[in-house]
């Protein structure tokens, strides 16, 4: 049964930091425009927070505000919950706690959905509700929307996706003004983008988690990722932008994920991408996501992964969808169509691409012999090599630089392990695998 035409869609916002308080922003300048995109005005009717003397945007009026989750649970009358306070706990009880009661849910949190997705959209079905989670993954860019609809009519074979704007911006800084990774993260953390503990970025958990969340609209898979690859950027340096640049490519972090049939196919890592790429000059701080449908062919989307308005933006458009569906006496409807099944990982060193290769070697006779011949024993080709330079004293080493034919990862590991062990190596061998978007 539709409820009536004007009557207010009553909204509970947990969290009102740097997100919430875009959201409620967003409501007040664009509440005139939401009204009839929804058939009812919008009515925030609480807001929780942890310190109710904590200073507020001017958008959250002092009233709504409240320190007790059981206000707002036990209002029958609040339809709809806007989770923006981010970490596992308590917003994981609190989502559940909203579904249980049959009110829909719209969480901005990648670390929630990314643990807990299947289980919570499992919920949401079962008691004929919604769970919307578009801000997730991509602040403002509309890639779960995309996934979940434009793209029902269709299967997704692969994702590249650029999903973290703090690496993207270092990467960019290092290729673009030769910085140091240290520097580079400097002068992010300088301008805002990095946080002042920045492990959650530049290590890669900040991607997987997106990826992750990707890959249940992309591929409907559950997936136990916990021995999904994920690499940082830490490790690069200039020299890999100097090889790089010679080789025609450009370095990136990357989320990956490909249907394999009975398995899916996921990794978080740097990867050299050719320099005429779709994914190779989004730069800064922009996020991108490459979808690759069967029917439909390349899909790219671009935009502000993060931010308060970016953020904002997708949690309202949830919002105005799940209250339409309210309004029209569909609740559930955008959830219903979210059908994950358990599949396999495939493991990482069935893997197959191509590969850049580096390992500083001391001036040793035969080093570039023992090399080609370790990949050869695994059957791993050479598409090219370069060696600069020589040795400056005993101690001293040169890269030896190879991009490979397409191989599987286990052999080129072995080819590696088979190298470490020759004398002329100094340090640990680099390996980046090569993407092709």
């Amino acid at each position: 049964m539709k409820s009536e035409l004007g009557s207010s869609v009553r909204v509970a916002l947990l969290g009102c930091g740097t997100v919430g308080g875009g959201v409620l922003r967003l409501l007040r300048d664009n509440g005139s425009v939401l009204f009839p995109r929804i058939g009812a005005p919008i009515e925030v009717t609480h807001v929780l927070v942890q310190n109710l003397d904590k200073p507020r945007v001017p958008e959250c009026k002092r009233e709504w505000l409240t320190t007790d989750p059981d206000v707002i649970f036990n209002d029958e009358k609040v339809d709809v919950v806007l989770e923006v306070m981010g970490g596992e706990q308590p917003a994981w009880s609190y989502i559940e706690r909203a579904l249980e009661g049959g009110k829909a849910a719209v969480t901005a949190n990648k670390l929630l959905i990314a643990k807990h997705g299947p289980a919570l959209v499992a919920r949401a079905i079962a008691k004929g509700t919604d769970l919307a989670f578009e801000a997730s993954v991509g602040g403002g860019i509309p890639i779960i929307r995309t996934l979940r609809e434009a793209l029902s009519s269709d299967s997704v074979s692969s994702v590249h996706a650029i999903l973290n704007g703090t690496s993207n911006y270092i990467l960019t800084r290092m290729r673009d003004a030769g910085l140091s990774f240290s520097v580079a993260l400097k002068e992010a953390q300088d301008l805002g983008y990095a946080e002042a503990d920045p492990t959650l970025d530049v290590d890669g958990h900040d991607a997987a988690q997106k990826l992750i969340v990707m890959a249940m609209l992309a591929f409907a898979a559950q997936v136990d990722t916990t021995k999904m690859v994920v690499e940082g950027i830490r490790s690069l340096d200039e020299a890999d932008f100097a090889f790089a640049e010679r080789f025609g490519f450009t370095l990136k972090h990357l989320g990956i994920g490909h249907d394999r049939g009975e398995k899916v196919e996921l990794r978080v890592h740097p990867a050299l991408v050719r320099k005429n790429s779709v994914l190779a000059n989004v730069d800064g701080v922009l996020n991108g996501m490459f979808v690759m449908g069967r029917a439909l062919g390349p899909c790219l989307l671009v935009g502000r992964g993060a931010g308060d308005m970016p953020t904002a933006v997708s949690v309202v458009a949830d919002l105005v969808d799940v209250a339409r569906a309210r309004i029209e006496g569909q609740p559930g409807l955008m959830t219903r169509g979210i059908q994950l099944k358990q599949r396999g990982l495939l493991p990482q060193d069935d893997v197959v691409t191509r590969y850049y290769l580096r390992f500083d070697v001391g001036d040793h006779p035969g080093v570039i012999g023992t090399i080609a011949s370790a990949l050869g024993a695994e059957g791993v080709s050479i598409e090219q090599m370069v060696q600069e330079g020589r040795a400056d004293g005993e101690g001293g080493a040169v890269p030896v630089c190879i991009i490979t034919h397409v191989s599987k990862e286990g052999a080129v590991r072995r080819a590696i392990a088979a190298i470490e062990k020759q004398p002329f190596l100094r340090g640990r061998p680099r390996l980046l695998r090569i993407e092709e978007v």
